[in-house]
């Protein structure tokens, strides 16, 4: 009984995080049956998954948010922490636009640009969808499996037994390397998962990592509308 009830706790925290995947998947193999010209989609409709995935995701959040009570929006009044939480933000963000480079990245990104919708109100509409998507559901989704759930996990199956920034140098190492290799910026990646993991383990809180990850991701969406540097997305 009692694994089953973690068993149960795991997939809470995996769920949401595994469905955001599932989409990216799908649309990497839309993408491929498209350049094959083996499906009647064009590039127009892939443009239409995002909002469909941030609206899954964002449900599945809200369906379950009751059980997150790991996500203490009372450590946000730690003001130190809290300071500390928007500059490591922001430090991430300028490194992460600087990391771009062949030697750190896999695959070829497909960045979001919303040149291609010529509709001037749709166009606006699915700005800001991305922009809430990136700030209000990945720090969510990615905090709560990477932070949360995968390094505790790591050090115990039965993770809820393990303390919010108990420190291990496997699963700090691990969890870097695999949150590298999720982003096509691997390196740029693993330094953010490296600045994230230390921000927990200096402020125990898995809020002031989301607090991080949304200030990162707001930077560089803002970076990207003004510069036009659409690989980011």
């Amino acid at each position: 009984m009692k694994n089953r009830n973690y068993r149960s706790t795991s997939w809470i925290r995996i769920l949401p995080f595994a469905l955001f995947m599932g989409f990216i998947a799908v649309e990497g193999g839309a993408r491929f049956l498209l350049e094959k010209n083996l499906t009647p989609i064009n590039e127009g409709h892939l443009l239409y998954l995002y909002p469909i995935k941030a609206i899954v995701v964002g449900l599945t959040l809200t369906l379950l948010a009751r059980h997150y009570n790991e996500i203490k929006l009372s450590d946000l009044k730690h003001w130190r922490h809290t300071l500390l939480s928007l500059s490591s933000g922001l430090i991430i963000f300028i490194l992460w636009i600087n990391m771009e480079g062949i030697f750190a990245t896999q695959g070829n990104p497909n960045g979001f640009d919303p040149r291609a919708i010529e509709d001037s109100q749709l166009r606006f509409a699915m700005i800001i969808i991305r922009l809430t998507g990136a700030v209000l559901i990945v720090p969510i989704i990615e905090e709560i499996f990477w932070r949360s759930f995968l390094l505790r996990y790591i050090i115990n199956p039965e993770f809820a037994k393990v303390a919010i920034g108990r420190f291990t140098w496997f699963s700090f190492l691990a969890t870097i390397v695999l949150f590298g290799l999720e982003h096509h910026l691997i390196i740029a990646g693993m330094m953010a998962g490296a600045l994230f993991n230390l921000l927990l383990y200096r402020t125990r809180s898995i809020a002031q990592c989301i607090l991080s990850h949304a200030v990162a991701n707001l930077a560089l969406g803002l970076y990207v509308l003004q510069t036009g540097q659409w690989q980011f997305w």
